[in-house]
This record gives structure tokens, sequence and C-alpha cells, in this order.
């Protein structure tokens, strides 16, 4: 709030602090229902700190947006969430580490509205969807990738078919500077359709994936855990 990266609005405010079981709880959380200005409605509203609220604005800007545009040729209007702070373990399990959901230091994003009211979720649209669908999705997840600390989606393992996880786990980058992802994109992005090129979903190519870990406990050394 002071440094201004996070400012109070009708689509974002403070609830008291969240003294949860064990170690969970949030100091300073906040209730979000829309980025962007409030141009992008988040639903239902998230309960997460103030990290997560800048994370998740700067992924929506610079990654999911685009990726709109350049497939659809137009914005994201909502963002379909189904889990932020969440008092629960790993993959919801009742032993073991704590989840980042815990802190309000994660969320879970299923799908996405655009603005003519196409839906696209995760659950359909990663393996089934259309070409510009599945380009779009990968093209957000990449960019996930480069925003947030730990990034699991569908082919990561089974928990998470059906939606992207994203978190700040903070030792994901302290040790080995690198973000933790899953599947791991292999490409850059796909690339933008000249202004002269007919707009044709034979034309679009979404960017490659390398098939993941059989289980998200196996990975590089220097990383920790999922969330």
């Amino acid at each position: 709030m002071a440094s201004g990266q996070v400012r109070a609005a009708p689509y974002v405010s403070q609830v008291p602090a969240i003294r949860g079981q064990s170690a969970c709880s949030i100091a300073a959380p906040l209730r979000v229902s829309a980025t962007q200005g409030g141009r992008v409605q988040v639903s239902p509203p998230a309960l997460i700190g103030c990290p997560m609220t800048v994370a998740l604005s700067r992924w929506v800007e610079n990654s999911v947006q685009r990726a709109a545009f350049r497939q659809f040729q137009q914005p994201v209007v909502e963002i379909k969430q189904i889990s932020s702070y969440s008092c629960r373990g790993r993959n919801s399990k009742s032993t073991g580490k704590l989840s980042e959901h815990s802190f309000g230091n994660a969320l879970d994003v299923a799908g996405f509205t655009l603005a003519d009211g196409q839906q696209i979720t995760v659950v359909k649209g990663w393996w089934r969807g259309s070409a510009r669908e599945k380009a779009f999705l990968r093209e957000a997840f990449a960019g996930a990738c480069r925003d947030f600390y730990t990034v699991l989606g569908p082919g990561s393992d089974r928990q998470h078919y059906n939606h992207f996880h994203v978190d700040l786990l903070v030792t994901n980058v302290t040790k080995g500077g690198k973000h933790y992802c899953r599947p791991q994109p292999t490409g850059g992005l796909f690339a933008a359709v000249e202004d002269d090129d007919p707009v044709s979903t034979a034309s679009v190519k979404p960017i490659p994936f390398m098939g993941p870990p059989e289980s998200e406990f196996q990975r590089p050394a220097f990383t920790l855990g999922p969330n």
C-alpha cells in the first residue's frame, strides 16, 4: 500500500488479519474482486495477500491480455478462480507441509471469460480446445512461469488437471534463482499474426511443452515442493 503497487478500491478492500489453525495466517489480507482498474473481474472474489495481488495484476497485464488479443482480438474480462486462502496441506492433504494457500500466497485459476462472453476453461481448453484456445492457455501459462515462483498446470500431476496453480513460494527463487514450473515451456511465445495476414485458426500452433515428471515431488535439487 505504501509503495503504491496496491491501492484500496471498491474491488480491492482490506479485511481483518487472519489467524487460522496451526501456522495459517495472513497479516494484511485483501479481498480482491477485480484487477486492472476493475476491468477484469475475479470470480468469486479472492482472499489473498498484497504480494499475490501485485503479481496477479502483473500477470494479467503482461501475459493474459496480450495472449487474448493475440488469439481473439479482444480482452479477458473475468478470471475464474477456485481457491485462494485456505488453511490446508499441499494438494489438500491433512499431513505434511502447508500449502501456500494457507498464507494467502497462492491462487488456483480455472478459466477466463472474454469480452464477447466466450469462456475458456483449463479443463477443456488445454487438451481439447480449439487451436486458439490451446495457444491462449499455453501462452498465459508460460507468462505465469515468469511472474510467479511456482506454477502447476495440466500434465504436472493429477491434482492440477483442471486449473493453473500459481504462488509466490520465495524459496523457489532464493535456492537456485529459478522458478518451479510444470509442465515446463520449451519454446518462445506463439508469434503474433502479421497485421496483413488473414486471421485463421489453421495458422495457430500452441507453444510446445515438455512432458512433466510423474509426480510433483520429482524436481531439481534446488527447488522446494510446489504448493
